[in-house]
């Protein structure tokens, strides 16, 4: 069950299935949410891995077209990364939202984005415009979706993301596509309520200052980066990571196995816990990382390691694409197809 929501979406591309958005309480009351933070601290995150689910889903075949070059053959870009057993992971911290700029707490609230925000994005997008996304993975927020969205129409592949559908029968129906060849200039984009923001409670919506003044800023600052004590009637750290990490290692990492390269638009907490896990930080190192809003970070998947890349410079930042054979190649197609 675990490999299996997000990989039933991405295999029958036209039925547009992905995880439903249930509450986080319902999905703890099933017991379906894996309380993973012992397996992640202390280092242990890589060994302790559940290879028997990455197995299963990295054998399931996709549907998902990769990127032939015109001047080379047949050859695919997932033979390519068959061949150099690599896949590119890009992070990205949604750009500003309208309550990021009026300094509110924003947790699970759902605002888009500024006009600072949409910047961002479309910069964020320019940076990875080199790099290949075969898939998105994104909150259930319209900030990280509008992120993700912004981001791709300045890539050189052209392809169009596409969110999956399932909230209804009808909704799966509504939302096939039936062109063979519209889908393979496409990618599915998939939204989990798992990789939202942290839920601050009861802070949700108040002006931080006039919070620190209230409550006093020691405690301010105790509910927004201790890894374990949450604000009222909210979320630690750890509750946002035990949800984030547990879905990154079922629902994304057996696609990183598989090949697949992925880009996930989320939030500071969440991806904090995801890098946690890929960088094996302790709970005292990573209530010390920032993250900055729009700036995608790369990390290179290879023989079962997760290697940070740090942040592409720009589109024209020959040295980004070096790190590995495959971000080579792929750039040299990209250059081949659109010169």
């Amino acid at each position: 069950m675990a490999g299996g929501v997000s990989s039933h979406a991405i295999e029958a591309f036209q039925s547009h299935s992905y995880p439903n958005n249930f509450s986080y309480q319902q999905k703890l009351k099933k017991g379906l949410v894996r309380l993973v933070t012992k397996d992640f601290i202390g280092g242990n995150c890589l060994s302790r891995r559940d290879c028997s689910v990455i197995r299963s889903s990295a054998s399931q075949t996709s549907v998902i077209d990769t990127l032939y070059s015109p001047s080379r053959g047949n050859t695919s870009e997932r033979d390519t990364h068959k061949k150099s057993n690599e896949a590119a992971l890009i992070l990205i911290r949604h750009g500003e939202s309208l309550w990021n700029e009026k300094n509110l707490f924003t947790g699970c609230v759902d605002v888009p984005l500024s006009k600072k925000g949409i910047n961002e994005a479309i910069e964020a997008g320019k940076r990875i415009s080199s790099i290949p996304v075969d898939l998105i993975f994104t909150s259930a927020l319209i900030r990280a979706q509008m992120t993700a969205m912004l981001a791709m129409t300045h890539h050189r592949r052209r392809k169009v993301p596409i969110i999956m559908h399932n909230e209804s029968e009808q909704a799966r129906e509504w939302s096939q596509v039936f062109s063979e060849d519209t889908k393979k200039q496409s990618i599915p984009v998939i939204a989990a309520w798992q990789l939202n923001e942290r839920m601050y409670g009861e802070l949700q919506g108040l002006n931080k200052q006039e919070t620190a003044d209230r409550y006093g800023k020691e405690q301010v600052h105790e509910w927004r980066r201790s890894y374990d004590i949450p604000p009222p009637n909210g979320e630690s750290l750890e509750m946002c990571a035990q949800r984030a990490v547990a879905y990154f290692r079922d629902q994304i990492e057996p696609q990183l196995l598989s090949g697949k390269n992925v880009m996930i638009s989320a939030h500071g907490n969440s991806l904090r816990s995801i890098i946690m896990y890929l960088d094996k930080l302790t709970s005292q190192e990573v209530i010390s990382l920032e993250l900055s809003t729009g700036i995608p970070m790369l990390y290179i998947f290879k023989e079962g390691r997760f290697i940070r890349r740090g942040s592409p410079v720009g589109p024209a930042e020959a040295g980004v694409y070096a790190y590995t054979r495959g971000l080579a190649l792929y750039k040299q197609r990209l250059d081949d197809m659109f010169q």
